[in-house]
């Protein structure tokens, strides 16, 4: 794989990050307006898993022994527990919050859920929608 593939590839699935932490955003947003609570603890989780998502890993990382590479996946799968949890409590102190992640649940779940392959996919498709309706504005 060449640098510009690989740069095509990161691109493509940092947009489609972007897509799903502007979603997360705008439902956060939305619970904020119908409880008329501000969700301080939740915004910053949600904030410091999009920066851990975003983050490049050096080259350093990516020779990471077995050990290492472990560590670093039961430090993630525990930031992802967090947000489990404050989603779960969240949605069970509040029926419209219940409401509204399970009315988008077709938007957000296929892209927390993927693998790495489907999250590519999906970013390609996302990318191929892009340039069709570009295309549909001029014809």
């Amino acid at each position: 794989m060449d640098a510009n593939s690989q740069t095509e590839m990161s691109s493509g699935e940092s947009k489609a990050d972007v897509q799903l932490f502007e979603l997360l955003a705008t439902l956060l947003h939305e619970v904020e307006e119908l409880t008329n609570q501000e969700e301080v603890e939740l915004r910053a989780k949600i904030e410091a898993l999009g920066l851990e998502v975003s983050k490049v890993p050096s080259r350093l990382t990516q020779q990471l022994d077995e050990m290492e590479i472990a560590r670093e996946l039961d430090q993630l799968s525990a930031k992802l527990d967090d947000v489990d949890e404050m989603i779960s409590s969240t949605m069970a102190a509040d029926p419209q919050v219940k409401s509204l992640l399970s009315s988008t649940a077709d938007i957000w779940m296929p892209v927390i859920t993927a693998t790495s392959d489907e999250r590519q996919n999906f970013s390609a498709s996302v990318r191929d929608c892009g340039h069709a309706a570009e295309g549909n504005g001029s014809g």
